[in-house]
């Protein structure tokens, strides 16, 4: 198979910056190479390395001088909510009841899934996404048409369908015994499919009746590699009503440790209000909490505390992510950028080699997929964006004054979106300019 071979400006990180100085946790070639075969990276470092194992039949593409980076990745986004996002007005629970609810009964309807599915990814890969982690609705079909669309485009993608057995109109709802079941077809028909994985998804709490909570431990004992993801801690009414539901329990926390739904793999989206307790039995359970700025900020929710977070005595693993349609945007940029401004917020800064870790190998830890995407390293799927930091007028004109790659990163957080994404390879396929075709 032809080889392909990029060059450009490359860069990818070891581990988290602890500084803005800390070199050792990143690589960063300013002629780099990245040699390509059947998806994967085989040789990544300075061009003049790389070219000499690429042959001269290895097709060749110069993006000097734009940035090479993995792909961003999007651990909790709602694929069904994109005719809900920018809708007026409410906290959660009266927007789930008025916006969200309503809009995602149309995916009974197969054919509008798969509408939704190829213009949502569609959308990702425009912003630089090439892995999600995705909600799909309550029916099967829905999920079906995400993942049919995710693996024609053959991207890493994780999704489920949700589990919500009660208060949610008629039209969203499942039942113990069905939830389970299609989500144990759907399994069996996509999980390892290519490059698509599974995710058990209970909605949260309040939409799944104890029996349904079983239901989903079930699930994860008998699938035990599986992802599960949830919603945890979001807003104060949304913890008061599951205390009112779940009277039993300690904390929100406790409802989903009782039924067996934390651990390494489990995806706990917003976890803004959390006790001391709750945050230990994350910490113990090795569980993620994902950080949704642009959604908290939209819905008034509340700022998550990312760097206690993190230097806690018992530390959370942390993700983040748009979360659409509560989220305002479909971009990584966007969301780091809206992120900043929390944690500065709460007294802190997060520094742009902080940022750029965080949509890349950050998440990809935070997955449990860094083996496979997140980096640019030899022998990895090669899901690469290409970023160009005077994609507009603005950012040209910014940039001539960035004299460093920190202040090139921190004006792409904070100006850039789509229009700054040049190029988005998919397991070494050119998907951007695919698309545009």
């Amino acid at each position: 198979m032809t080889s392909t071979l990029l060059r450009g400006r490359t860069l990818s990180f070891v581990s988290w910056p602890e500084t803005i100085d800390d070199h050792s946790a990143w690589r960063y070639e300013e002629d780099g190479g990245l040699l390509i075969r059947d998806g994967r990276i085989i040789a990544a470092g300075a061009y003049t390395q790389v070219e000499k194992q690429a042959g001269e039949a290895a097709k060749r593409i110069d993006h000097r001088p734009h940035l090479l980076l993995p792909g961003f990745i999007d651990a909790h986004v709602h694929f069904p909510q994109m005719q809900v996002i920018a809708s007026y007005g409410a906290e959660l629970l009266d927007w789930l009841n008025t916006f969200t609810f309503p809009e995602e009964t149309k995916f009974s309807n197969a054919q509008h899934g798969r509408r939704i599915a190829r213009l949502f990814l569609d959308e990702m890969v425009r912003h630089g996404t090439t892995t999600v982690a995705a909600y799909c609705s309550v029916h099967k079909a829905s999920a079906e048409a995400f993942f049919a669309e995710s693996h024609d485009r053959n991207m890493l993608n994780i999704a489920g369908k949700v589990m919500m057995d009660r208060n949610a109109p008629d039209g969203v709802l499942d039942t113990p015994q069905s939830g389970y079941d299609d989500s144990k077809a759907l399994i069996a028909q996509w999980h390892g499919k290519g490059r698509q994985l599974y995710a058990i998804t209970p909605r949260f709490a309040i939409t799944s009746s104890p029996q349904q909570m079983e239901m989903a431990g079930a699930l994860c004992r008998e699938h035990p590699g599986l992802h599960m993801q949830t919603h945890l801690s979001e807003n104060h009414a949304e913890i008061a009503f599951t205390r009112e539901l779940y009277p039993w329990s300690r904390d929100y926390t406790d409802v989903y440790e009782h039924y067996g739904l934390l651990g390494k793999k489990s995806l706990f989206g917003h976890c803004i209000h959390l006790s001391e307790r709750e945050a230990d039995a994350l910490s113990d359970s090795g569980s993620v909490a994902v950080f949704c700025p642009t959604s908290n900020l939209f819905l008034g929710s509340g700022l998550f505390d990312y760097q206690r977070f993190r230097r806690r005595d018992k530390p959370i693993r942390i993700a983040a992510a748009t979360d659409v349609g509560g989220g305002t945007n479909y971009s990584m940029l966007r969301t780091m950028d809206e992120g900043y401004k929390v944690i500065a917020q709460n007294g802190e800064k997060l520094n742009p080699f902080q940022s750029f870790w965080q949509m890349t190998r950050g998440n990809a830890e935070a997955l449990s997929v860094a083996e496979k995407i997140g980096t640019l390293d030899e022998g990895t799927d090669a899901d690469i964006v290409v970023l160009d930091a005077r994609a507009t007028p603005a950012m040209r004109l910014r940039m001539e004054t960035a004299e460093t790659l920190a202040q090139e990163l921190f004006l792409l957080q904070t100006l850039g979106d789509d229009r700054a994404v040049r190029e988005v390879y998919v397991a070494g396929r050119a998907a951007k300019t695919d698309m545009a075709i």
